[in-house]
């Protein structure tokens, strides 16, 4: 009997399908150009919020009522961007919750063991860590306020100090937010959920049920689904529980795997439609009226003084990169798994340090943390801000020790010399492949022995100076 032959050893953040590379690179230069925007959002609201002449008209905006009061949905501008608009956002994440579920790495329960421990650990330690700074002096209800990573600052981030990052690594961050904005969503829903009006909630869950059946049944069409979705959301919000669940469901339930004939699933063209709305719209608004803080020297003071800024700026800065790369680094070390050989440890880690920006999910559990406490709202957004700042300084100085490896890797996952619109790596297994370099080869050597005679007959018919 011939033996059998050893299963190979799994690699931690090992190359990617050529599939969920292609995948990874469409959804990631969307997240990039949100990032930016992202970026000039709180910087416009930084400027708008702190030069005096201008510090009236942004609380003046912020705190405009508009909309129907009849069914307590008379919201100021501010409310309408934390409540309304990131609803948009967290719709797109269920989306990508459920590819990555049903289509991708998270499908298949050994690759689904790294995300899931590495972004529970990445949450778990932040929380201690604000828990830990907070005992005996500050309050508590903060904890969950530095657990979430916003990948759109992330990768915005990373547009500029790491445009050669390995596939790998980035798809890790990707996987990474998309397993923290479930865990930050179920935060939400459990923890900032007062009382319960079970009228509007049944209702809300009415409207789901209707949106499923309405998705099964084939119907398509977007004056159908965004009325019902507006009603869903509504209802979602008067029910108590926060509005962005009502998002997240819709999410859930599209369809995300493609039926035979079909070149994208319901799921792929909704994410593709939604998500530049999400990154270029809706995140950017709740962006310009939620960091919108007073900074001076004794606000700043504070972040490092007072204990629930502290925690917040510590849990994004330590707790994140300690909590990452712990988990990843546990789970390679327990499921017998190995770094892949062309990454080492401290990339590791200079990813688990980008992850400490904490933004969008940030500042919203942040005012529903500390709702009722303007001062301390403030302070918590101010640490916030403080530590995505330092924590993606600290991913840039790490990143950057390591730049010619990674942009070594980098060109050899995109050379294509047989030119056929696929990277050779990829085709290493396809003798087709090889008998099309074969013959660019010899074409080059037939061409290099031709201008060797023609450089050898020049060199026989020159006699020298006279």
């Amino acid at each position: 009997m011939a033996a059998s032959r050893p299963t190979p050893a799994r690699k931690v953040l090992d190359r990617l399908s050529l599939p969920e590379r292609t995948y990874v690179a469409d959804a990631l230069r969307t997240e990039t150009v949100g990032g930016v925007l992202l970026l000039l959002a709180a910087v416009t609201a930084l400027i708008w919020a702190n030069v005096p002449a201008l510090h009236s008209s942004y609380e003046s905006v912020s705190d405009f009522h508009f909309g129907p009061e009849a069914l307590g949905l008379n919201l100021s501008v501010a409310h309408w961007a934390a409540d309304g608009l990131l609803a948009i956002f967290f719709f797109v994440a269920g989306i990508e919750l459920k590819r990555e579920l049903v289509a991708g790495d998270l499908r298949d329960p050994k690759a689904a063991v790294l995300p899931v421990v590495a972004a529970l650990c990445g949450m778990a330690v932040p929380a201690l860590v604000y828990t830990l700074t907070n005992v005996g002096g500050g309050s508590l209800v903060g904890w969950a306020v530095p657990t979430a990573t916003d990948i759109a600052f992330a990768l915005a981030v990373l547009a500029v100090i790491g445009t050669s990052l390995p596939s790998a690594l980035r798809a890790f961050l990707l996987t990474l937010a998309v397993v923290d904005d479930l865990f930050a969503i179920l935060i939400i829903a459990i923890f900032f959920t007062d009382g319960l009006d079970f009228a509007a909630l049944g209702g809300a869950f009415a409207g789901l049920a209707l949106f499923w059946l309405l998705l099964r049944k084939g119907v398509r069409g977007w004056y159908v689904y965004v009325p019902l979705a507006v009603v869903v959301w509504g209802l979602m919000y008067n029910s108590g529980v926060h509005a962005t669940i009502a998002g997240v469901a819709m999410g859930l339930m599209l369809r995300c795997t493609r039926n035979e004939g079909e070149e994208h699933s319901p799921g792929e063209r909704v994410e593709h439609l939604v998500r530049p709305l999400s990154a270029g719209l809706a995140v950017p608004l709740f962006a310009l009226f939620s960091a919108g803080v007073t900074v001076s020297g004794g606000a700043l003071g504070k972040v490092f003084t007072q204990p629930e800024t502290l925690g917040v700026m510590l849990g994004l800065v330590v707790g994140k990169a300690v909590g990452i790369f712990g988990g990843t680094w546990l789970t390679a070390r327990f499921t017998r798994a190995s770094l892949s050989e062309d990454l080492v440890w401290p990339d590791v880690l200079a990813v688990s340090s980008l992850a400490g920006i904490g933004f969008t999910v940030s500042l919203l559990i942040g005012e529903l943390a500390f709702e009722g406490d303007p001062a301390l709202t403030d302070g918590v957004k101010a640490a916030v801000l403080t530590g995505s700042l330092i924590a993606a300084l600290l991913a840039t100085v790490l990143l950057k020790l390591r730049n010619a490896k990674y942009q070594a890797l980098w060109a050899e996952e995109h050379r294509d010399e047989d030119l056929d619109g696929i990277p050779d790596i990829y085709e290493q297994d396809d003798p087709a492949y090889h008998l099309r370099m074969a013959e660019i080869y010899e074409r080059k050597a037939a061409e290099h022995r031709r201008l060797a005679e023609v450089a050898g007959g020049a060199s026989d018919g020159d006699d020298g100076p006279a």
